[in-house]
């Protein structure tokens, strides 16, 4: 980077040494770090830059959901699971002791 002459660049430079001081000054590395200052400094001069709008408020408000959602009741599935191992692929681990294959088989 040429010498800087603006705040801007100034401050771009600073926070290069910065951060490459920080990591024990890797030898001819320095350029890296200057477009991570770059590209940083970008990030806090146009913090919405990047981000695109929310489709559900795009209308002036939030949309409502064409039916409404059922909240999760988690207790009610506990009990439809068997222990046993199904035809899903379950599998016992192997190798496994004796009292363990009793349990497993019960």
């Amino acid at each position: 980077m040429a010498k800087p002459t603006t705040k801007h660049d100034i401050a771009i430079h600073r926070r290069a040494l910065r951060m490459w001081r920080d990591d024990g000054a890797p030898p001819g590395r320095l350029p890296e770090y200057e477009e991570r200052a770059r590209e940083l400094q970008a990030f806090i001069d146009n913090p919405t830059g990047g981000q695109l709008p929310n489709p559900l408020t795009a209308q002036h408000g939030e949309v409502e959901p064409a039916q409404p959602m059922e909240e999760a009741e988690l207790q009610e599935n506990l009990g439809e699971f068997p222990s046993l191992l199904t035809d899903q692929g379950d599998h016992l681990e192997a190798p496994m002791t004796r009292s363990k294959a009793r349990h497993a088989n019960t």
